[in-house]
């Protein structure tokens, strides 16, 4: 067993090194720490690279969007990038219902039962990525994603530098985290071309239990400079192993503690329990299992051309290329092994093979500037449920089994998406301009059966989810130099999701459920009204907005019997959500080297109809969503005079709810994560020394994260396996330098 830091010295360590340095990272991208949409029609906000260079290096960039207005996010992993018991949601939307990209390709809904994207974490490795751009209310037309109902996240990564460098971080921290990452930059050569590759290798123990989360990147980037064009292209591997944690409910956290994990170690113990004989306040099989894992290799390949082919026009044309092989393991007491041993090793495979192309055009005309486009991307994905025998002991977590003993069933997805969309920004006034356009999605899944699946488990047919017109309008106003004021109206609707075991899939039950179902349910669509006000001054950015939002035709997998014994679900439209809220955000600069930004939210979002299962009428009108907190606050004071910084910054949710009834929730919590470092700038062999420190959760709260999908319709006894104990107090140290 590897050793681990003792948490208090470490602890004492970084405290020290916090009252008297701080950490200051070269900020390419944006400058500023968080800059709001100054000109857009909507309610944008930025974080860049100095922002995302602050944080623990691994961390999950969706952690650190928990400082923008409007964003709950929430982890059982101090990172943040451990991908089952990390969760993001804005106004109400849930991830699935989100919209992300990476220098504009889709990443798809980012869910852990991923079928049409990967996770950002595994696309890019952080210390790459320059900016995120998150649009609270709705992503721009020519967002390529066919889940942003709610907002959009749009990530973009550095370029190349200029001048030719080499830089080496080496983080070490508590559970064993070590991190290495390495990155070499060519500098211009070739008359305008220019090149980086980086390295990251990062292995961490689990916080509690038994257990590693390993990782290894490989990323690269290409851009060549053309007398009136640019070529940008691309090519990022990832090898990510993450041994999970028990997923925990409100009645074993109380009779087993919040440490309580996976048996893993302790074979003998998880077969008496897989066979029902209770020990001490194990009461259930599902109260523990021996093991369980999350296992993704990804290949992600892009190339972006951006030509000007005369002074008012443009065309940018991007084409990408993603596979994943991936799979979910888990050991389960609910089908022994051939030879009798009660566990057997059930995995769920996700193996993509997608490729996409945008392509859209800018053009000036008058006051007029149009932009329209195009996007086409095929998906073929396989899916299968599939056991393994443990009969000669068990297997290892962190590789994918071969040679199953049966196979529940075995289904090639091929999803095709063609989706168009012009817009045109006119400009009123040299103070008023307005935007108006639409989108016109269509995506079609096919399922189709191959040969090893079980009888009675196969399932054929399509559907489709299309709309001929999704408008969207806007304004902006400029009252001055310094007020601006906008408002926008947008529809999206979202794609039926083509995988099994995933949430609201219509693929998700048998071929007389899917029959039944096909022709009577709907896609879900959403129209979202904005509207706000936003300052901006030398030291002080301000930005506030209200919103409402009328979401209907909401989708919910309705299950039949036990999921995780692999029971199939009916999916239904059940009605309609409301919501209807207030964001307010502020940074203001003062005193030359310090910044103080602040955010608050308020949403009040509800399901506007109770729903019938199999003859029980659930009462859920005027309920809040599921993990969708009212109140979000989030502040952070920080210093920075380019070679000293600091900071320390407090995130509050209130109570979220895990069931449809409201008749179970989570109570809210505050979370304090503190850093700092300091940078020199020498003249030796390496050109900057640095090093940075902090502590996450500094407080050491206890506190409950939900994993993917945590949606239950009630939970009277507090039975349902929905929760993840978070992180305890963390600690980091990084040592970085450049050549």
């Amino acid at each position: 067993m590897s050793t681990k830091f003792s948490k208090t010295p470490l602890v004492l360590i970084i405290s020290s090194l916090i009252s008297s340095a701080a950490f200051a990272e070269d900020a390419t991208g944006v400058d500023e720490v968080i800059v709001f949409g100054h000109g857009e029609t909507r309610q944008v906000s930025e974080i860049g690279q100095e922002e995302i260079a602050q944080a623990a290096p691994g961390s999950s960039p969706l952690k650190i969007l928990s400082k923008l207005p409007g964003v709950n996010f929430n982890s059982a992993d101090s990172l943040g990038a451990y991908e089952w018991g990390g969760r993001i949601s804005i106004r109400g939307f849930n991830q699935n219902q989100l919209g992300f990209t990476l220098d504009g390709v889709p990443l798809g809904d980012m869910s852990y039962r991923n079928y049409n994207g990967l996770h950002i974490s595994r696309a890019i490795s952080t210390e790459n990525i320059g900016r995120v751009a998150v649009a609270q209310g709705t992503g721009s037309l020519g967002t390529a994603s066919t889940s942003n109902l709610g907002g959009a996240i749009e990530f973009y990564t550095l370029d190349p530098s200029d001048e030719q460098s080499f830089r080496i971080d080496q983080t070490l921290g508590e559970n064993s985290l070590r991190r290495t990452f390495a990155r070499f930059d060519s500098g211009e050569f070739a008359n305008g071309t220019k090149l980086y590759v980086s390295v990251t290798d990062q292995n961490t123990d689990k916080w509690k239990g038994e257990g590693e989360q390993r990782l290894k990147q490989f990323n690269s980037k290409l851009t060549h400079d053309f007398e009136s064009a640019k070529l940008s292209i691309f090519a990022n591997y990832s090898d990510r192993s993450d041994a999970d944690y028990m997923d925990l409910s409100k009645s074993s956290a109380a009779r087993l503690g919040y440490n309580w994990d996976y048996f893993a170690s302790d074979w003998n113990l998880a077969k008496q329990v897989a066979v029902g004989v209770p020990v001490g306040n194990i009461t259930s099989q599902d109260d523990a299992y021996y093991n369980g894992s999350g296992l993704r290799t990804d290949k992600l390949f892009g190339a972006t051309l951006e030509n000007d082919l005369s002074e008012t026009t443009s065309l940018k044309t991007t084409v990408y290329h993603h596979d994943q092989e991936g799979t979910g393991t888990w050991w389960t007491p609910y089908l022994a092994s051939p030879g009798g041993t009660p566990i057997s090793l059930r995995t769920l495979e996700f193996d993509i093979d997608r490729s996409g192309i945008l392509s859209s055009i800018n053009f000036a005309l008058g006051n007029h500037k149009i932009n329209a486009g195009v996007w086409y991307e095929k998906n073929d994905f396989g899916h299968a449920m599939r056991f393994y025998s443990q009969d000669n002991g068990p297997s290892t977590a962190y590789e994918r089994p071969s040679d199953p003993f049966f196979t529940r069933w075995d289904y090639k997805f091929t999803t095709e998406t063609l989706q168009f969309h012009v817009q045109d920004t006119i400009q009123v006034s040299d103070r008023v301009s307005v935007n108006v356009g639409f989108k016109s999605p269509k995506t079609e899944t096919k399922i189709r059966t191959l040969a090893d699946t079980a009888a009675g488990n196969e399932l054929n047919g399509s559907l489709t989810a299309k709309k001929s017109v999704l408008p969207s309008l806007g304004f902006s106003f400029q009252a001055d130099d310094n007020n601006e004021y906008f408002a926008n109206i947008s529809q999206n609707i979202r794609a039926y999701r083509g995988v099994v075991k995933g949430g609201t899939s219509p693929f998700d039950t048998t071929q007389a459920g899917f029959d039944a179902v096909k022709n009577k349910i709907n896609p879900e669509q959403s129209t979202s009204t904005e509207a706000g006000w936003r300052l901006h001054t030398s030291d002080l950015d301000v930005t506030a907005a209200v919103y409402h939002i009328d979401f209907k035709d909401r989708l919910l997998a309705l299950q039949q019997g036990s999921a995780i014994a692999g029971n199939a679900s009916v999916l239904a439209n059940v009605g309609k959500v409301e919501a209807n809220g207030v964001e307010l955000s502020a940074n203001w600069k003062f005193a030359n080297s310090f910044s103080w930004s602040n955010s608050f939210s308020f949403n009040n979002a509800e399901y506007k109809d109770d729903f019938t299962s199999n003859g029980v009428t659930y009462k859920t009108n005027g309920k809040q969503v599921v993990d969708s907190p009212k109140t979000i606050i989030n502040t952070e004071l920080g210093y920075n005079n380019g070679s000293l910084s600091a900071h320390i910054g407090a995130n509050y949710l209130a109570k979220r709810y895990y069931t449809f009834t409201n008749d179970q929730s989570v109570n809210g919590y505050t979370l304090v994560d503190i850093g700092a470092g300091y940078q020199w700038n020498t003249t030796g062999l390496a050109k900057q020394i640095s090093l940075q420190a902090g502590v996450n959760n500094l407080f050491d709260k206890e506190y409950f994260a939900f994993g993917d999908n945590p949606n239950e319709a009630v939970d009277p006894n507090g039975d349902a396996y929905n929760l993840l104990a978070g992180a305890p107090r963390t600690a980091f140290v990084k040592v970085s330098a450049t050549f």
